[in-house]
């Protein structure tokens, strides 16, 4: 009974008459969703309807509609509720809430002629507008439930929205479009530099006012091309030629160029260079030769000064421009280690007897007996004598000699050349002497050198002594007045680079690698050990790379002996002198290259460095100064800006000087805590 009394309410309060002529609505807060089952019988369409499509809705026409009008009262209605209609390829309509509409699949467009209040997407292109500046401005104009998208690449913008207001925009766009067209015009210059009359031109039609006009420099062929609306094209053109056209031939064009990177006067030749070859080409043979063209260097500003005429002028601009650029730095740290083990022994056995038969060697590791028994025999002193004398009268005259010291000058000489142990055995006549000796020796020498200089600039490092070698004599005619030449030769570690930086990070070393030493004295002069590497290698920024080493095993055996004596088995033994030695080592050279390309690469390299001196003084200065507790180590002050680094420095000594003399005030004797600078 509830069933049949609601649909007679429906029927009461729903008209909808259908003639042959046309359609006619009446609802009356409705459900949305008879509505819409109402349009679907009226206009024989299948409409699937959102579930959150809900709500009343009163409408009322007066008039009899066709079926196109009636359709078009359908969707307005749904679009005042907040609802869009999605039209299917099959015909079925699907009735969705507006702001769900502009994710569905809406039908692609691009032109009129769509229900005013039917969603729909357009896609159009924009020829003379950047789409990024017109999207924003197009978002505030269109709908909540709308959406305005950009793609830069193909300048185009997707428009989604309600049809009528989807046409609106499409004309704006289009409006604004056709405004932003420009023309482009191409003005050969004779006189004037193209980069100057850009300048004139910019300044004077580029301000805020007429931003849409463009103005480029092509310096190769010194043209102008400007683009922008005919209006303002024609007046640029018009101001472009007066000014060119009145400056005379030969008036010459003076610039001062201010280097930043590149020193003025490396550059003077390579631009006199180009300045003669330009005048080479036939058309500029014509307006004069290189006497016309003036390349001055101003040292103290590092700046060229040019007089040349405007095209030659914008050929050495660009030269300028390409050769004055930062070049990169190389860093370059090497790294030497010489690890060496050396083991000898000597044993020698020398005879002498008092008739001066004597066996002894002289090899230069033992001490010859003859020396020996000189030196004793200068040594032992001289008893004193008394004599008497009876004269003729009878008077007894008595002298006396006193006893003389030996001269130990000889044996101290001797025994000055001895090392290890020596052993003497007198029996008779004869002595014997055993010299027997053993040494062992290690080293390991760690050397990281290491230097920063510019591409392709030679840097040179060494650490070591200069050592004095006589490299002649003279004595006059009489033998008299002779005198020495002495040349000092420089040892130590030696390391020269010549540093190129290849595209990427690959660098080509030209290296010159030395380490040298003094061995020691010979009856001659000096000797020294040298270790040389010179070579070209070719390494990444920031690798290591072994460019030498030296790997040798050294045994040396020496053996003097009596002929035949020294041959007998057993008992040869004591009629000879053998000494053994076997050195080992071990040498090699690194290289490791690191590009600095900017100014943070070069400031946190050097931090590093200084970091790294001033630990070790700050643990020097935990540690202390033996003796002398009241007294601390210099340290380097923390590193900050440059400009803030003598001004800490100082305050940080000042503060240091009060601290000591606070402590020293308290107690002169006590050692309180240290003060450093952490």
């Amino acid at each position: 009974m509830k069933k049949i009394l609601l649909l007679v309410c429906m029927i009461c309060t729903i008209s909808f008459p259908v003639q042959a002529a046309g359609f006619a609505a009446s609802f009356n807060n409705a459900d949305i969703g008879e509505f819409i089952n109402t349009v679907s019988a009226a206009l024989n369409r299948t409409i699937i309807i959102s579930p959150t499509v809900k709500g009343k809705i009163s409408v009322r026409s007066y008039k009899e509609l066709n079926k196109e009008q009636y359709y078009e009262l359908f969707l307005s209605v749904l679009d005042v509720h907040g609802f869009s209609v999605l039209e299917q390829a099959d015909g079925t309509l699907k009735v969705v809430r507006s702001k769900d509409g502009k994710t569905a699949a809406l039908p692609v467009v691009s032109d009129t002629g769509n229900p005013a209040d039917r969603l729909v997407t357009w896609v159009l292109p924009v020829n003379n507008v950047p789409v990024r500046e017109l999207s924003p401005i197009l978002r505030q104009m269109n709908a909540t439930f709308g959406n305005v998208v950009n793609f830069n690449p193909s300048n185009i913008l997707i428009i989604t929205g309600r049809a009528a207001n989807v046409e609106r925009l499409v004309s704006i766009v289009e409006r604004i479009d056709s405004v932003g067209a420009k023309d482009v015009e191409v003005i050969s210059l004779q006189y004037t530099s193209a980069a100057e009359m850009t300048r004139i031109l910019t300044s004077i039609y580029l301000g805020k006012s007429n931003a849409t006009a463009t103005v480029v420099a092509n310096e190769q062929g010194n043209q102008l091309i400007i683009a922008g609306n005919p209006e303002i094209l024609t007046r640029m053109k018009k101001l472009a030629l007066q000014l060119d056209s009145e400056r005379a031939v030969g008036a010459g064009n003076s610039r001062v160029f201010y280097l930043r990177y590149a020193r003025a006067k490396d550059l003077e030749p390579v631009l006199e260079g180009a300045a003669a070859t330009f005048f080479k080409t036939p058309a500029a043979a014509k307006k004069g030769g290189p006497e016309q063209v003036s390349i001055e260097v101003h040292e103290q500003n590092n700046a060229l000064v040019i007089t040349a005429q405007p095209d030659l002028m914008s050929t050495l601009e660009g030269l300028i421009e390409e050769l004055d650029i930062r070049r990169a730095q190389v860093m370059v740290e090497a790294i030497i280690a010489e690890v060496a083990e050396g083991d000898g022994i000597n044993l020698s056995l020398q005879l002498a007897s008092k008739s001066g038969s004597i066996i002894q060697f002289q090899d230069g590791s033992t001490v010859p007996i003859g020396e020996i028994i000189a030196g004793v025999a200068d040594a032992r002193g001289t008893k004193g004598t008394t004599t008497t004398t009876t004269k003729s009268d009878g008077t007894v005259i008595t002298n006396k000699t006193p006893d003389s010291e030996g001269d130990y000058s000889t044996l101290a000489k001797a025994l000055s050349k001895l090392s290890g142990a020596a052993f003497t055995v007198t029996s008779g006549n004869w002595a014997a002497l055993l010299q027997a000796v053993s040494t062992s020796s290690k080293s390991n020498v760690l050397s990281t050198p290491s230097l920063m200089t510019l591409d392709n600039q030679p840097a040179f490092f060494i650490v070591g002594d200069e050592v004095p070698t006589i490299t002649g004599s003279t004595s006059g005619s009489n033998n008299d007045n002779p005198y020495q030449t002495v040349e000092r030769k420089q040892v130590g570690v030696k390391l020269q680079v010549t540093p190129q930086v290849n595209e990427g990070d690959a660098v080509r070393l030209d290296i010159e690698q030395e380490v040298s030493k003094v061995n020691g004295r010979t009856p001659v002069d000096v000797t020294f050990s040298t270790r040389q590497v010179k070579t070209s290698v070719m390494v990444r920024s920031g690798d290591t790379v072994v460019i030498g080493g030296l790997i040798d095993d050294d045994v040396q055996e020496s053996v003097s002996k009596v002929p035949l004596l020294g041959d007998i088995p057993w008992v040869g033994q004591l009629f000879r002198s053998t000494a053994s030695k076997k050195v080992k080592r071990n040498l090699m050279i690194f290289i490791r290259p690191t590009i600095l390309r900017d100014d943070s690469m070069l400031q946190s390299v050097s931090a590093g460095k200084y970091s790294l001196i001033r630990a070790e003084q700050l643990a020097q200065n935990d540690a202390g100064i033996a003796l002398m507790p009241q007294e601390n180590i210099p340290v380097l002050p923390r590193l900050t800006q440059a400009g803030q680094l003598l001004l800490n420095l100082q305050q940080e000594m000042e503060m240091q000087k009060q601290a000591d003399d606070r402590k020293a005030a308290r107690n002169p004797l006590q050692s309180g805590p240290r003060q450093d600078d952490r």
